[in-house]
């Protein structure tokens, strides 16, 4: 219980590690979002964006930006805070008090679980929403139009049903979100594989009371050639399973979603015998963001402690690059190999934290004391 309860020497040293994490995440994110700014340079011009609407296009990706760059923000953070702290021998004088790496490191570990438990957050909720705005002012500042959001030439699937949708739009109606397809139709398919009737909408709307049809034109084919029968209605009620969700996915990247709306384009997917990969790839991954923080920055403890009295800042900020560096491509290669070997997903992205908490484990034994 002891070992649990947070004391002076814990505050001090998840303080100073809190503040060069943020330092160290305000200067990566600074010129990640430099980067895409001179990105947005090639467009300017077309419609009406200008340079305040590029400078509010990467504004509202600073969320998903953050999210992302966090993890490799954390570890080269902590490497500063602990060389920090060794600088002035403050670390020194904390180990010769009796404090094991054990609880130091788990004083780091502590400071991080506030950001990453934010950053978990964020990645639910501020990302998706902010990448979502940003794709929104581009489209309509560069083809002049003010619809939130544009899909064109849509194609989905939902059983024996298959619909296109020329195009539509996404809103917000008195704070509810409504998906609205134009020029919608709508082939549904018999037992044998035959077209068993044809429908033709103006509009599809979706919103929380389910599917809406105006301005209806069916076909019904027969059994005899040539047969077939026509009925109009002017609005009536669609009841079908198909997520709206998953329609925004089909023409939104898979890492610009929450995961609950992954999860639904998984299960759309499954549903109807579609590749599901990459969204389960991106799902898992969002699973283990938390756990990979950490085991990051727990296996790169030691090379803090272990160069006290060889190398200074740069040593430990080099390390810190290479470690996350390497860190992130065994991470995409296990990601990889799953999708290529059809390995499940959570086993692929349990490997490279084991991997990184055995390489630490191994270094506090060599470096015990």
């Amino acid at each position: 219980m002891n070992f649990l309860k947070p004391r002076l020497h814990d505050l001090y040293v998840g303080r100073v590690v809190l503040v060069t994490v943020l330092l160290a995440w305000m200067v990566l994110l600074g010129f990640d979002m430099v980067m895409a700014l001179s990105g947005q340079v090639g467009d300017l011009g077309k419609g009406s964006f200008d340079f305040p609407t590029a400078l509010a296009v990467v504004a509202y990706t600073v969320p998903r930006r953050a999210y992302t760059i966090f993890p490799y923000a954390a570890v080269i953070g902590s490497l500063m805070g602990l060389g920090q702290l060794a600088a002035t021998s403050e670390l020194t004088a904390l180990r010769a008090l009796g404090l094991s790496r054990r609880r130091l490191s788990a004083s780091v570990a502590a400071a991080l679980v506030i950001l990453t438990t934010l950053m978990v957050v964020n990645g639910e909720t501020l990302a998706p929403w902010g990448q979502r705005q940003s794709d929104q002012i581009k489209l309509a500042a560069k083809t002049n139009n003010v619809a939130i959001a544009r899909y064109q030439g849509l194609w989905a699937r939902e059983g024996d049903t298959f619909l296109n949708a020329i195009d539509g739009q996404e809103r917000v109606v008195d704070g509810q979100r409504t998906l609205e397809l134009r020029d919608v139709r709508l082939y549904k398919l018999a037992d044998d594989g035959s077209l068993d009737s044809l429908t033709r909408a103006a509009v599809a709307e979706h919103d929380a009371s389910g599917w809406r049809l105006r301005d209806v034109r069916r076909i019904r084919f027969g059994f005899t050639p040539g047969a077939a029968t026509e009925q109009r209605v002017a609005e009536e009620r669609w009841s079908s399973e198909l997520d709206p969700n998953a329609l925004a996915a089909g023409v939104t990247r898979a890492r610009n979603l929450s995961a609950s709306e992954l999860r639904a384009s998984i299960d759309y997917r499954t549903r109807n015998n579609l590749d599901a990969r990459e969204y389960q790839d991106i799902y898992w991954s969002r699973w283990f963001y938390p756990i990979n923080v950490l085991a990051l920055c727990l296996a790169a403890v030691p090379f803090a402690f272990g160069s006290l009295r060889s190398g200074g800042m740069g040593k430990r900020l080099f390390l810190g690059i290479v470690f996350a560096l390497a860190f992130m491509l065994l991470q995409m290669l296990f990601g990889r190999l799953a999708g290529a070997t059809r390995i499940d997903y959570r086993f692929a992205y349990t490997l490279p934290p084991v991997l990184m908490l055995v390489v630490s484990w191994w270094l506090f034994r060599r470096k015990s004391g």
